[in-house]
């Protein structure tokens, strides 16, 4: 099968939907299938270059993707005429993987990782006006009437049928297909969380970890808010935040930074809360290692790969009852109401105490992903002929 990705982002750009679609396009490859992605060409990348056997097309789009939905236009065509189907994903990259598909007769894949539509205003800080353009752009988007819409979840699915399809007997164009893990680096026999604690020089401490970009949507000003309260009831405690992709959200970060001052000043919380680098990611899981109770304070989660991790480490979690992270969390974890810094403190005193849910471990194998999204564009297969 000879399958095309459309995608405003790829690597070396790294990312959720990235990680993904690398998996997914790789792991097609391995299968015997032959993939072509286009994506927007980021400074020092080449315009073509054979990548785990995924064949990658650049187009320049001045350095910005938003560019993207018009400027690759011209390449999609070109290349969706030899492709079966077409995968794609939101956003900048929909509009011409739709519309080359339409023209040329192809079936199209939309890879659905979050959808907002009608919450903007309740996951962003963004202004009215901004909340709506957003929400129009988005909608747009989703409306277009791809042949198959794969969900990274149920709660995803759940919206997607009720904001974009809204039509019973279309329900079936929306599927949910979990995205993967790649479970032999996530082994926690792979992890030192004492050398950590070493470098840090927090052996004695109970360390709380959480971790991720400081995006709209996860809720790190609400778990330092909680940090007083954790503080008082746990003394020993310390917070480990790791922040990265600061430049690309350098006004949040700095919000955070504010706002942690601020309390430190009034709640003397310097000792108790230390902001550290982002790491490569196969390094990531000695830091998840490290912590006595890992948070993730979300307020919206399409799939939740970062309460995935923890719970894969074998690590309690504290972790909100928001999105997907309820079909998601297994292991030793506790679920709180989102944007509430008291009930994420609470979480934590639970942890300290051991009384957590207990349940056998969840597993989401690239291998089951890959072969599902294979059943996916065999159908389409069949119904093109």
């Amino acid at each position: 099968m000879k399958i095309l990705f459309v995608c405003e982002n790829y690597l070396p750009h790294l990312g959720g939907a990235e990680v993904v679609f690398k998996n997914l396009a790789e792991g097609f490859v391995k299968l015997g299938h032959e993939v072509s992605l286009i994506t927007h060409r980021i400074k020092g990348t080449k315009r073509y270059e054979l990548m785990g056997g995924v064949k990658v097309y650049r187009v320049n789009c001045f350095r910005s993707r938003y560019f993207f939905s018009f400027l690759a236009i011209p390449k999609v065509l070109k290349l969706a005429k030899k492709a079966d189907v077409i995968q794609t994903t939101s956003f900048n990259g929909a509009p011409p993987a739709w519309l080359a598909a339409k023209l040329i007769k192809k079936p199209v894949v939309i890879t659905v990782h979050e959808n907002w539509i009608n919450k903007w205003s309740k996951v962003t800080d963004l202004s009215k006006i901004s909340c709506f353009i957003h929400n129009c752009l988005e909608k747009m988007i989703y409306t277009l009437n791809y042949d198959r819409y794969i969900c990274v979840s149920q709660a995803t699915r759940n919206d997607i049928i009720k904001d974009v399809i809204k039509n019973k007997a279309s329900e079936k164009k929306a599927i949910t297909i979990y995205n993967g893990l790649d479970y032999r680096l996530w082994n926690p026999d792979n992890f030192d969380g004492n050398k950590v604690r070493e470098q840090l020089d927090i052996k004695d401490r109970f360390v709380c970890f959480s971790w991720g970009r400081p995006g709209m949507s996860k809720g790190f000003e609400y778990l330092i808010e909680a940090l007083p309260e954790i503080s008082a009831q746990i003394p020993n405690s310390i917070l480990l935040l790791m922040l990265g992709s600061i430049e690309t959200h350098r006004q949040r970060y700095e919000k955070l930074l504010q706002l942690i001052k601020k309390l430190a000043q009034r709640h003397q919380l310097e000792n108790r809360i230390k902001i550290i680098p982002s790491v490569p990611y196969e390094q990531l899981g000695s830091f998840i290692a490290a912590a006595d109770c890992a948070i993730v304070p979300s307020v919206s989660e399409g799939f939740g790969y970062s309460a995935i991790e923890a719970c894969t480490m074998n690590v309690p979690l504290v972790a909100t009852n928001v999105g997907s992270i309820p079909e998601v969390v297994s292991g030793k974890f506790i679920l709180v109401n989102s944007k509430d810094s008291n009930a994420i403190a609470e979480g934590v005193l639970k942890i300290k105490e051991n009384k957590y849910t207990s349940t056998p471990l969840k597993k989401f194998t690239w291998e089951r992903a890959i072969q599902e999204y294979l059943d996916v564009y065999g159908e389409l297969q069949r119904d093109v002929k």
